[in-house]
């Protein structure tokens, strides 16, 4: 790749990973509105995240198979397409069924992108995938935290919730401009791998790939979880909603540095394990002050949930991306690590929900996620860079 068309495709892939997360995360704050209109509980408000992030999980089985055949350019403009016409959708919800089935249009649009991503970007920068991820992390995590913070702002502006929703469409239109103008280079690096590229294979066999998939899933667990029930837990505390949207945006800020941060020493060292941990520890501190003292310190547990998810997300991809060398096969395994991960991630939220219903608190829901990062701990152990060619020598053989 020439060196000049760097910047226009690193500003494409900042511009796509900023619409990965609204349709998402813009529910939350925006809960007590919505609920206004449409009665919901807490276990059905908790299927405005769990379906969208169940549909990632199947889509992504789907999404490499897809960019085989439609090219990679052309499966990611087709799904930040869908992605912006069910944000749009949503000017016209009415029900909880609209809501629903607008955000599963959206989970699919998503997991297409996040499957076939990862591959271009260890393709496209072989020298640099760790600080390249954490860009595209950190602009997954961005969107996140822009949606949060101003959809309670646009939805007092133009008149409602459901205009707040529909207007992060617009994102995904300047998304879509911006990855038209680079299909020359998309194209055309596709083409050129097509020859020497390997059939898609499955990963269910192997026994490494399981494992880095149930640790990519627990680690989403906590984000869908907190994405889907910080605003209102602390609601419940007796916060404005503006006000817990704001907490919101400042625990995605907090991942947005994260994203940057822990790629960038994790790239000082192949053996990851040590930046793992230290975004562990993160979690499980941010998840035992909302248990210990929510009230106290929200700023502190906030900032310590966001920078340990943030961290998180991509290292669990990174590790992923470390046990193979060729960039096809890599966004094959991280597309397989993914779906099994989005597929246990998505019952968090419905888990917590449940939760809250029959207990009337989210306590018992962040011990659970305490608990299951502290577990997370003793499988880093077992992620020794030196071991990572025999988990896969059969694919290594045909390399």
């Amino acid at each position: 790749m020439n060196q000049p068309s760097r910047a226009p495709l690193i500003l494409a892939l900042v511009l796509v990973g900023l619409n990965l997360r609204p349709s998402m995360a813009a529910i939350g704050p925006l809960l007590t509105s919505i609920r206004s209109s449409i009665p919901l509980s807490y276990t059905l408000i908790s299927l405005l995240t769990m379906l969208p992030v169940l549909a990632m999980g199947f889509a992504m089985f789907r999404g490499a198979r897809l960019a085989a055949r439609w090219g990679e350019h052309r499966a990611i403009a087709v799904s930040l397409l869908v992605i912006g016409l069910a944000s749009l959708a949503r000017l016209y919800a009415s029900t909880a069924l609209d809501l629903i089935l607008s955000a599963v249009v959206a989970g699919a649009g998503i997991a297409v992108i996040q499957s076939v991503m990862p591959g271009i970007i260890k393709s496209r920068f072989p020298d640099a995938v760790a600080l390249l991820m954490g860009v595209y992390v950190t602009a997954i995590m961005g969107g996140a935290a822009l949606s949060a913070s101003a959809s309670p702002f646009i939805g007092g502006w133009f008149g409602g919730w459901q205009h707040a929703l529909a207007a992060w469409s617009a994102l995904a239109a300047v998304a879509l401009a911006a990855w038209y103008a680079i299909r020359g280079e998309i194209v055309s690096f596709s083409a050129a791998e097509q020859g020497a590229a390997a059939p898609a294979e499955s990963f269910s066999s192997r026994p490494r790939a399981w494992l880095l998939g149930i640790f990519f899933g627990l680690g989403t667990a906590s984000y869908t979880c907190v994405l889907a029930w910080l605003p209102p837990f602390y609601v419940e505390q007796g916060w404005q909603d503006t006000h817990a949207g704001l907490l919101l945006a400042y625990l995605t800020s907090m991942e947005v540095v994260s994203g940057l941060v822990t790629p960038a020493l994790a790239s000082r060292s192949l053996d990851r394990r040590p930046v793992l941990l230290l975004v562990l520890a993160s979690v499980i501190a941010g998840f035992s002050g909302l248990i210990l003292a929510p009230t106290a310190y929200p700023i502190v547990w906030a900032g310590l949930l966001g920078f340990g998810i943030g961290g998180l997300f991509p290292m669990s991809l990174i590790v992923a991306m470390d046990h193979m060398d060729a960039p096809r096969r890599a966004g094959q395994l991280t597309a397989f690590v993914q779906g099994v991960g989005y597929l246990i991630a998505a019952l968090s939220p419905l888990i917590a929900g449940y939760i809250k219903d029959v207990s009337s608190s989210f306590t018992q829901a962040w011990l659970l996620l305490a608990l299951v990062s502290a577990g997370m701990v003793a499988m880093v152990a077992r992620f020794r860079p030196a071991e990572y060619p025999r988990h896969f020598a059969v694919q290594a053989a045909r390399r």
